[in-house]
């Protein structure tokens, strides 16, 4: 198992939940860590808890939904620390509605903030981890980015992307030192639901029965960290709802038969 002490660790969607613990974490481990989300108030907030245990930490907040502004943010956190060694790749938002009550604009939305923006990111900073000769992408995608699930459908497309594209990633860049490594969690309880886009493109404003009893964000970052040390590829995050991989994989007609009778909030 690797040791990430005194590595520079920069998570987006840091401001709560998985990202959140993350960087507490990571700064318990003894790493430097610049956080980011859009919620520059809330990010400060963290960055205050990070300096209460001794840690170093920079807040960097910018939105994912502005694209533009992203090779400006990397060269700001270039700045911080010097080279980024492990990015955790944890911002993004899901939605509540029905594929034929969704309009195309939030599709486009969640694929802007989930995909494109998340490998914007990696592009912009991937010369900087080659030239320091290497290092680490974690992906926060789901498990429903292994299969799809109700009321999710552009959420399940942006996950499933990002499978393709860090798989090749990882593939491209062997000899390049490059680590990847994609989380897929079931169901954590972090606000996900509650900010998800609803049919009008609003916050869906409640926590989802099932989301309420699932793990606690600080177990699922425990988990990421850990799968990051042993340099695994994907790690399947959660309760029993993991062997729904399995079962797709080995059984997919009971698999279908089975989501289709899932409640799906």
């Amino acid at each position: 198992m690797r040791e990430i002490t005194n590595k520079v660790a920069w998570i987006t969607g840091a401001s709560s939940g998985i990202g959140e613990a993350l960087a507490l974490h990571l700064s318990k481990e003894g790493c430097k860590v610049i956080i980011s989300s859009n919620q520059p108030k809330e990010l400060d907030l963290v960055c205050n808890k990070i300096s209460g245990i001794g840690g170093n930490c920079k807040s960097l907040p910018f939105d994912l939904a502005d694209p533009v502004s992203i090779p400006a943010v990397v060269e700001q956190a270039l700045a911080f620390f010097g080279p980024v060694d492990l990015l955790f790749n944890n911002g993004g938002i899901s939605q509540r509605s029905k594929i034929n009550e969704t309009p195309l604009e939030n599709d486009r939305k969640i694929m802007e903030i989930n995909y494109f923006s998340n490998i914007n990111l990696t592009k912009c900073l991937l010369p900087s981890m080659i030239r320091n000769g290497g290092g680490h992408i974690a992906v926060t995608s789901s498990l429903s980015g292994l299969f799809g699930f109700p009321l999710r459908s552009a959420y399940c497309a942006s996950k499933h992307a990002l499978h393709g594209f860090y798989e090749t990633l990882r593939i491209e860049h062997i000899q390049d030192n490059i680590k990847v490594t994609i989380a897929c969690p079931d169901r954590v309880r972090t606000n996900i639901s509650v900010n998800a886009l609803d049919p009008q493109g609003k916050a869906h404003g409640k926590m989802d029965e099932r989301q309420d009893k699932g793990i606690t964000a600080d177990q699922c970052a425990r988990e990421i960290i850990k799968a990051v040390k042993k340099d695994k590829i994907v790690v399947l995050i959660g309760g029993f709802e993991r062997i729904s991989v399995y079962l797709k994989r080995y059984f997919p007609s009971l698999f279908y038969r089975m989501i289709s009778r899932v409640k799906s909030t």
